[in-house]
């Protein structure tokens, strides 16, 4: 049976508060997805932040339970109970749009069952994006591990987490409140987090690139004087 939760002011960190949409409604999704794709289409980078929760199975058996979404704190943050809905063409459509960055912080795992669990994609891959800790010390690093690098605030917040346990439950429902401030904060997260490592390096590159432009010249005016 469909479904459609909204909760409002849920915290994120600091003072950034979220609306949230759970659904497992291909309806609303199809909804939700429109709206995101007018905010993206105004944005440079079109950045998506994603993350999975899956359901309690062996690995080979496993399959996300729940997909989260997130493209600016302007928008709702999404929440795909994908446990308990039919197969949503238009998301995986939105999911293989490759105008997107799709941003996450070691979730290989995710791309791999994502390709595997839709088949209707229109590129048939998952543009995932994967950002690197420079100088790393260990393989990977988690979001609240990046997340401690660039924001305290951030890493304080991501170190909320949820039990062991209630890591099984993710395709059962309802979700607790915890279950729901857990997922928020996985998407938004990678989202803000991307967008500012984006900005930075934009940030550089224009800098160099100004640097390396010839210094403009000086024109004469038709009075002689001269003016740049």
């Amino acid at each position: 049976m469909g479904f459609v939760n909204e909760y409002m002011n849920v915290e994120a960190h600091g003072n950034t508060k979220l609306h949230v949409i759970h659904t497992n409604d291909k309806k609303q999704m199809a909804t939700s997805l429109e709206q995101y794709e007018r905010q993206l289409r105004i944005q440079r980078h079109k950045i998506v932040g994603i993350d999975l929760e899956y359901n309690n199975k062996p690995d080979v058996m496993q399959k996300p339970a729940l997909v989260q979404l997130s493209v600016s704190k302007t928008q709702p943050v999404l929440l795909f109970q994908r446990s308990t809905a039919e197969r949503c063409t238009v998301l995986d459509n939105f999911l293989a749009d490759p105008m997107y960055t799709f941003a996450g912080f070691s979730i290989g795992d995710d791309k791999t069952r994502l390709e595997r669990f839709k088949p209707h994609s229109k590129e048939g891959h998952f543009p995932l994006k994967e950002w690197r800790v420079p100088d790393a010390t260990k393989e990977l690093y988690s979001l609240a591990d990046v997340a401690g690098m660039l924001n305290d605030d951030y890493y304080n917040n991501m170190k909320k987490k949820i039990t062991t346990e209630e890591h099984t439950r993710w395709a059962t429902l309802p979700l607790s409140m915890r279950h729901i401030e857990y997922a928020i904060k996985d998407a938004y997260e990678a989202y803000e987090i991307w967008n500012r490592i984006t900005l930075t390096q934009d940030g550089l590159r224009r800098a160099k690139l100004e640097k390396e432009e010839p210094p403009k010249k000086r024109a004469r005016s038709s009075s002689g004087d001269s003016t740049w």
